[in-house]
């Protein structure tokens, strides 16, 4: 079974990214190409990504007008992404026209909420109700709207399985034990995302800047 780790690369250096994939390339089942990268590395750098064999996630959480993220999923279609994040909030016409769109081996899944964010957060910008209130609402959203799932922190992932038993769930801001949390504010552990019902797991930090990202990813699914 291939693993259910993403490794993030979020570096803006094409030569950094394959020189972390190459080591950690036995111990993660894909690899999650950020803006960073793609802004810096465009069509060409995923490209580059893709000859390690490995299935890309393409998180470019788009987010604008329906006709607009439609046009820009086409775009992608010669990238071939296995997943592609689209904001659950650009609403149900947007996530629509952004499945419609995509390539029939690309999973679009829709952002709900950043797992940067917490409760004071949702209050500055005038959103009502919790983090799992936030994530129920755009996790129905999202399912009605025809996505394949969703991506949400792993303090909601249980909660958003039972509205969609179906659905593919996307875990980001894991941190094994111990490690720091940094600017992630509703992290969990690897296992525990993995038990509350983690499609895949989304890891970075944790991986890419430790001395050794071979060991650390070893590590973290000898947990799983």
């Amino acid at each position: 079974m291939s693993s259910i780790i993403y490794v993030a690369i979020d570096t803006p250096l094409l030569s950094r990214a394959q020189e972390i994939v190459q080591q950690v390339r036995h111990h993660v089942g894909g690899i999650k190409l950020g803006l960073e990268f793609f802004c810096a590395n465009g069509h060409h750098g995923v490209h580059e990504m893709r000859k390690f064999g490995l299935p890309i996630f393409l998180d470019l959480k788009l987010h604008d007008i329906p006709n607009t993220v439609a046009k820009a999923v086409q775009s992608l279609h010669s990238l071939e992404p296995a997943i592609l994040t689209v904001h659950a909030a650009g609403g149900r016409a947007m996530m629509e026209d952004a499945k419609a769109a995509a390539g029939v081996n690309t999973k679009v899944v829709a952002v709900t909420m950043l797992t940067s964010l917490d409760q004071s957060d949702l209050d500055d910008t005038g959103i009502s109700g919790d983090p799992h209130a936030q994530v129920e609402r755009l996790t129905r959203l999202a399912k009605d709207a025809g996505l394949d799932g969703i991506v949400c922190s792993g303090a909601e992932v249980a909660h958003a399985r039972k509205i969609w038993p179906a659905g593919f769930f996307v875990v980001p801001g894991v941190r094994p034990t111990g490690a720091s949390k940094a600017d992630q504010k509703r992290a969990v552990t690897p296992r525990q995302a993995l038990d509350a019902g983690a499609s895949i797991l989304v890891i970075g930090r944790p991986i890419t800047q430790s001395p050794s990202p071979d060991i650390a990813a070893r590590e973290i699914e000898a947990t799983l």
